[in-house]
């Protein structure tokens, strides 16, 4: 397997394979034989895309020494994959913001020669996450690279990177891969291919998520349950209690997550710092750092949990949509029919058009820092009530299963 199968359902495939080809040609400090490479690029695309894997293979190949860059099953490529090449930095953080001095050691690692492979690879994959003065730290090497320095950054979209560093990049666009290259992926990797399929059309393309479903029933529990939010909508109480439950979900899932690495970071921190009058030096300062990033990393991990559990819950509407609009072949959540169909005839397609507007703005207020419960309550409600029904008939608020 070549680290190009690793990438799922992408059609820039060839093309970065092409720029890796193109870097293979140059000797010394030359500029690009066919003009394929070039040394800054930002590798956009939905969650769940790939954009990752695709930054990672890609730096696999330029440091790989196969006439074809990217074997797959060189000593290069393998520790390229696996974060260990001493010319691939791959940095990627689990806090709300890459911080400057995080950044200002990378840009000082970028400026050096490459200590082994012919590139010195700077994979940044939470480019997004770039607070200000982490961005105009990086804006200089990004502009002006060392000659043997490639940088790659990954965010979601164009959008979101500072003009003033996207438009020193060659953009790389991913999109969410059909669900069949999902399922066949999750199937090289040995899982059941009942299993592959119903992962793959669950994730809705996501290929973290596919897998993770595929492999832990806890995660198909979890998600069993928020799919049961839009069924539990009887009354103002239910609906308030039902987002109190899906916070408590996503704060648990947060603990589960993050405990033991707080746990192995202030145990390691300790050992550096020692005990008593042997502490050293500013050590409290060092110990308020630690805690800071941990509440980071937590609020992070908790925002991404609800951000994937509203993902579920809009496609659970689109479903009821495509009940509404007559096509109900082809369901995403198809183990929840019953359900779907039994909200598709209680309500209008105008309604729960509505609900999935509330949806989509949880989401974004969410992503603006908006305050959790506060958010999910006022969801709730509106999910409850979307309006006042359409002229083609249905009752705001009537559906709620019983189960």
């Amino acid at each position: 397997m070549t680290v190009w199968d690793l990438v799922v359902g992408q059609l820039v495939v060839s093309s970065m394979r092409d720029a890796a080809r193109d870097a293979a040609t140059l000797d010394a400090d030359d500029e690009a034989a066919s003009g394929a490479m070039t040394h800054a690029w930002l590798v956009t695309g939905p969650p769940g895309s790939g954009r990752s894997v695709m930054a990672r293979a890609f730096a696999a190949a330029l440091q790989c020494g196969e006439p074809d860059p990217g074997c797959g099953q060189c000593r290069a490529c393998r520790t390229s994959l696996a974060g260990s090449h001493p010319d691939v930095q791959l940095v990627a953080t689990e806090a709300v913001a890459l911080r400057v001095d995080l950044v200002r050691d990378l840009v000082r690692q970028a400026a050096l020669r490459p200590a082994e492979g012919r590139w010195q690879v700077m994979v940044v994959e939470d480019a997004d996450r770039l607070t200000e003065e982490a961005a105009d730290a990086l804006l200089l090497s990004v502009e002006e690279p060392p000659p043997r320095t490639v940088w790659v950054l990954c965010a979601p979209a164009v959008e979101d990177i500072p003009p003033t560093i996207r438009s020193r990049c060659r953009v790389v666009t991913l999109r969410t891969p059909p669900v069949d290259d999902v399922a066949a992926f999750l199937v090289a990797e040995g899982i059941d291919p009942a299993m592959a399929a119903f992962a793959a059309r669950a994730a809705q393309g996501h290929i973290g998520r596919a897998r993770a479903l595929a492999t832990n029933e806890q995660a198909r529990l979890r998600r069993g349950e928020v799919l049961r939010l839009p069924t539990r909508l009887g009354d103002v109480a239910s609906a308030l209690g039902a987002a109190a439950a899906l916070l408590e979900a996503a704060e648990a899932d947060a603990a589960a997550h993050c405990d033991d690495l707080d746990s192995t970071e202030n145990q390691n921190l300790a050992a550096v710092l020692g005990t008593g009058r042997a502490r050293a030096r500013g050590s409290a300062g060092m110990v308020k750092d630690l805690e800071r990033s941990q509440k980071s990393r937590r609020t992070r991990v908790t925002r991404d949990f609800l951000d994937r559990a509203l993902v579920d819950v809009l496609g659970f509407y689109r479903d009821v949509l495509r009940v509404q609009a007559g096509a109900a072949d082809d369901l995403v959540n198809d183990e929840m029919r019953p359900s779907i169909q039994r909200l598709a005839v209680s309500s209008t397609p105008t309604m729960t058009g509505r609900r999935m507007a509330a949806v989509v703005e949880a989401r974004e207020s969410l992503a603006a820092n908006a305050a959790p419960l506060l958010t999910l309550e006022a969801m709730a409600l509106r999910l409850r009530d979307p309006g006042p029904s359409d002229p083609s008939g249905g009752v705001p608020g009537a559906y709620a299963d019983a189960s």
